[in-house]
């Protein structure tokens, strides 16, 4: 175990888990960097190598604002999640709160320096190694629609979402839209954005979700930094957790990449067999080849006719573009 790791106090943490893991009222949400402040530039991911008991090692941070300058520092011992750290790893939180000019962070016990992009980590005073800010893309991001691919939507027109509305001239607001085409199995493909509300938490920051086949909700949530459940970012709602909490900081244009076999009905309609999806977030696998053993609330039941993509709408200003389907 790390130096830098052993410097959390358990107190700190429960604390911190208690304020984000409950909903918050939502207070100020922002879709522009450039207006959201001091506390948005210091959020973010943050990458190096740190002096441990054992040596450097690798190590990977993810340091999330809670507003009025607090925040939540996630400490990954061998790197960010999905590359080099996985679920049931080493990984440590604290408390942190920032001085009035953005420089230091006080972490634990610590003051941490922040400047030119990099965190500069201690451990009683001691200076362990350097970290610097990163920000990672999916490798789907941008993916062009192959050929017999039904474009959902282009950024041009919602003519094929049915009270589909364009935000910003050129993306897909989350309004309880929902597909006119209606599919069974099916690939899909969509990118999303979360906007930063740094004094909300729970399931008031930043929720929608992507309703396939209108019945299984995959969650849309600012889940960044946080465990991952199967109510927050990637998770299949009341069904299964992402194998690893991909979820980028807010503001940063997100990929989900579905591959989905519907429910099989007999001639009476009754279920012979549970649709199954695998899901890939931001390029990483998060679920292989998951059996759907129910619905999930908030749209259709189950049934053996074809339906339709949903976007839901949750009160926040998600978005959506480059929607696509092959129908299977």
């Amino acid at each position: 175990m790390s130096i830098f790791l052993r410097m959390i106090s358990f107190t700190s943490y429960c604390a911190l888990f208690v304020f984000v893991s409950a909903a918050s009222a939502a207070g100020p949400e922002f879709t522009d960097p450039e207006k959201a402040g001091l506390d948005f530039q210091i959020q973010g991911e943050y990458v190096g190598q740190l002096m441990t008991t054992v040596g450097l090692e690798p190590q990977g941070c993810q340091v999330l604002a809670l507003g009025d300058g607090l925040f939540q520092v996630v400490q990954y011992a061998g790197g960010l999640p999905g590359a080099g750290w996985e679920r049931g790893d080493e990984a440590t939180q604290t408390a942190a709160q920032r001085n009035d000019a953005g420089t230091e962070l006080q972490v634990g016990d610590d003051v941490w320096s922040v400047r030119d992009g990099k965190l500069i980590p201690r451990a009683g005073g001691k200076k362990l190694g350097s970290l610097r800010k990163t920000h990672r893309e999916s490798t789907s991001l941008g993916a062009k629609p192959p050929e017999g691919a039904l474009v959902l939507f282009d950024g041009t027109s919602t003519d094929e979402m049915q009270d589909g509305v364009l935000v910003d001239d050129q993306y897909l607001g989350a309004t309880n839209c929902h597909s006119k085409q209606l599919f069974n199995d099916h690939t899909l493909h969509l990118e999303f954005r979360i906007p930063f509300m740094p004094q909300a938490s729970g399931q008031a920051r930043g929720n929608s979700g992507v309703y396939v086949q209108s019945r299984y909700e995959v969650q849309v949530l600012d889940s960044f930094a946080l465990e991952g459940k199967n109510n927050e970012c990637g998770g299949i709602y009341s069904i299964s957790e992402p194998a690893v909490n991909m979820c980028l900081p807010p503001l940063s244009w997100q990929t989900y990449d579905i591959d989905f076999t519907a429910a099989r009905h007999d001639d009476e309609g009754n279920k012979t067999s549970n649709a199954r999806v695998t899901i890939r977030h931001n390029g990483v696998l998060i679920h292989n080849d998951v059996e759907l053993t129910h619905g999930t609330p908030g749209r259709h039941p189950e049934g053996p006719e074809p339906d339709a993509v949903f976007l839901q709408d949750h009160g926040n200003s998600v978005v959506y573009r480059n929607i696509w389907a092959i129908a299977k």
